[in-house]
């Protein structure tokens, strides 16, 4: 099965990513903040991260590109997941290494949709 790491401090879009992510079939690990969500990397390898651009600690941005930097994590596929919608927010992530930028509020279609995309060009 594959582990899908939510960094999301709001409660509210942490419980819905999960549920989503579940009803889809991943193992969920979740982390509120940016010094959780690099344990947890460090420990339980995910196999894809859904990161919140802003986060207690560094923003989702430097996350991204300490583990686009680091070949040991380089290969894990990074999803934003932000408020932070803007067309210079997405040319941002995406400047960052990071695989698609999803805006909130989550849309289930959008979600599958992009984990689909995900699935692609993981193979």
């Amino acid at each position: 099965m594959t582990t899908v790491l939510v960094v999301e401090d709001g409660l509210t879009d942490l419980e819905i990513l999960t549920r989503y992510l579940q009803q889809a079939g991943y193992s969920v690990i979740c982390a509120k903040s940016s010094e959780e969500a690099q344990d947890k990397i460090v420990n339980s390898r995910p196999d894809l991260i859904f990161l919140d651009v802003i986060l207690p600690g560094k923003s989702g941005y430097e996350i991204c590109r300490e583990l686009k930097s680091d070949p040991t994590t380089s290969k894990i596929p990074v999803v934003f997941c932000s408020t932070k919608n803007s067309d210079v927010d997405k040319i941002w992530g995406n400047m960052l290494g990071a695989e698609a930028y999803i805006s909130k509020p989550i849309d289930k279609d959008e979600l599958a949709v992009t984990l689909q995309q995900i699935a692609k060009h993981s193979n």
